[in-house]
């Protein structure tokens, strides 16, 4: 529930430049995140509380590039360093997995973390495809 909370904490915001469908896949159900688990690895980051202040995903697409998915930081937390020390992890656990390049989709609302993602060397590949009726801007890293 902690990681579902979270992500509805990071995109609430959001809600109302998403169209449903996309909203409802990026914020999950407690299905929709039972499947997720059962085909990527989750990382959190959690306070002295035990809460869940972050969180992010990711799966292999093939031998050589991993995929990064769902990541979001409850607002409280944003500028703490959160999204950087689970990027940092994600990014790790691809890297052991002998990945050579990662991949990321963001929709344009997501400005900032799109300007975080190019800090960290992430560039836009060109590659926009659809997300329930939204763009689906797609980022690339090498590691």
């Amino acid at each position: 529930m902690g990681i579902l909370e979270c992500l509805g904490a990071a995109f609430v915001e959001f809600r109302a430049d998403y169209t449903e469908g996309a909203f409802l896949d990026t914020v999950l159900t407690p299905e929709s995140l039972e499947a997720r688990l059962s085909t990527s690895t989750i990382f959190v980051a959690l306070d002295g509380r035990q809460q869940v202040i972050g969180t992010v995903g990711c799966s292999q697409a093939d031998q050589k590039e991993g995929h990064i998915r769902g990541m979001a930081v409850r607002p409280e937390w944003r500028g703490a360093g959160v999204a950087q020390q689970l990027l940092e992890r994600v990014e790790l656990e691809l890297r052991e997995r002998k990945c050579s390049r990662v991949t990321l989709d963001t929709t344009e609302p997501l400005r900032r973390a799109m300007r975080f993602y190019e800090r960290n060397e992430y560039e836009r590949s060109g590659k926009v495809a659809d997300f329930f009726d939204m763009a689906l801007i797609e980022y690339v890293k090498k590691v």
